[in-house]
């Protein structure tokens, strides 16, 4: 009945179909057209994938381990997707994956960016997640053909990875022992709460004083860092004295003996010191206070004193004495008395006799005069007293 109700032209139209289909496919063969080489439906985009545009770019990126990343994977750029994997293959060192992707080409990246392999949830897909540098580092931009190398590339663990490793955790692991050191610390901090939540207290201060001071900490360590530099520059210098270092380190090895014993005697004069000043305190404090008066004289006496010194290093010769001096010569005014029956003046012609006086009458109460210094003339060899008066 189906046939029945079936339109005449039906027929007709499904070959002419067929037939259009057959001549394009030999149109093609024909002109040479080359067709994308299909090698399983897994080269089939996915419904609802990214828009890859009209000018996607292709780039590889290296990883370690790809886990269960496949072809048609999405490829984002802060979780947004912007592409999509192409193929997976094994890279030439035969350790590493090479993973293609399709961008959107109008996503800009730079061309140091990196690629990490994450998982859309707990039970989720896998995709490759591109990122760009810390800020201020970016460098260029990723254009077709580009590659991310192994140390530009990681993966996030798998939960199969976690959940072995505390599985490892709970049964070889240390978790029996958590009990043990509770019950230890209970019984450790019984009764001490005060001075555990005042050491809880300081050491928040101390953490906020470093904070405070974590620039000055920064400059030390800078200047610590300064000087190992230095120091690495004068690595033989620095060798040089450690070996010097030696012989006298030796010597004070073989003085051990006497410089003990000389500590020991300083420790005894010590002791002696201590003694002697405590017993002369009193003595000590009643010569200081005695000496309060002419300490406050000398300061009383202001410039007097130091004008009285400079004199002092000039005797005998005076500033004043240094005005008389002419020249060459100086002129001195004396006047001396000698007793009676003294020569003042001796002979101006040797030989010639010394005239006598006869001595002077004097009261039997006067007092003797007091002994004039001899001089020495020359030309003669009797010292006798002079007097003269202008004596050039």
């Amino acid at each position: 009945m189906s046939r029945a109700l079936r339109r005449p032209g039906a027929r007709a139209t499904t070959g002419l179909v067929a037939l259009a289909a057959a001549g394009v496919g030999l149109a093609l063969v024909v002109t040479g057209v080359d067709l994308p080489e299909f090698t399983g439906i897994d080269q089939l985009p996915l419904p609802g994938g990214a828009d890859l545009g009209d000018h996607p770019y292709e780039i590889t990126a290296e990883f370690g381990d790809v886990l269960s990343l496949s072809p048609q994977s999405s490829v984002k750029v802060n979780d947004v997707a912007v592409g999509r994997v192409t193929r997976i293959t094994l890279a030439p060192d035969g350790w590493t994956a090479k993973v293609t992707m399709r961008v959107n080409g109008e996503i800009d990246m730079p061309a140091n960016a990196y690629a990490h392999l994450e998982q859309s949830s707990l039970l989720g897909e896998k995709y490759v997640q591109l990122s760009a540098p810390a800020e201020g580092t970016a460098q260029g931009s990723l254009s077709d053909g580009d590659r991310i190398p192994l140390d530009r590339t990681n993966r996030n663990p798998e939960v199969e990875e976690v959940f072995g490793a505390l599985s490892m955790l709970l049964n070889g692991g240390g978790v029996a022992q958590l009990k043990t050191i509770t019950t230890e610390l209970n019984k450790a901090l019984a009764g001490q709460e005060p001075q555990v939540r005042s050491m809880l207290n300081r050491v928040d201060t101390l953490v906020t004083d470093l904070d405070a001071h974590k620039e000055d900490i920064t400059d030390a360590l800078d200047g610590v860092n300064r000087l190992a530099a230095t120091l690495a520059t004068r690595k033989q210098e620095v060798g040089t004295v450690l070996t010097g270092l030696s012989p006298g380190l030796k010597v004070l090895e073989e003085q051990r003996g006497s410089l003990m014993t000389m500590l020991s005697s300083l420790d005894t004069l010590s002791a002696v010191a201590v003694d002697t000043v405590n017993r002369s305190k009193a003595d000590m404090v009643a010569d200081l206070k005695a000496l309060a008066p002419t300490l406050k004289a000398l300061a009383d006496s202001g410039k007097d004193l130091p004008d009285s010194l400079q004199v002092l290093l000039t005797y005998p010769f005076t500033d004043e004495v240094l005005r008389g001096v002419k020249g060459d010569y100086l002129n001195v005014y004396l006047d001396l008395t000698a007793a009676p029956g003294t020569q003042i003046i001796p002979a101006l012609i040797p030989g010639s006799p010394t005239p006598t006086y006869p001595p002077a009458q004097t009261p039997q109460t006067a007092a003797l005069p007091l002994p004039l210094p001899s001089v020495t003339v020359p030309g003669t060899s009797t010292d006798v007293p002079s007097g003269t008066e202008g004596t050039r």
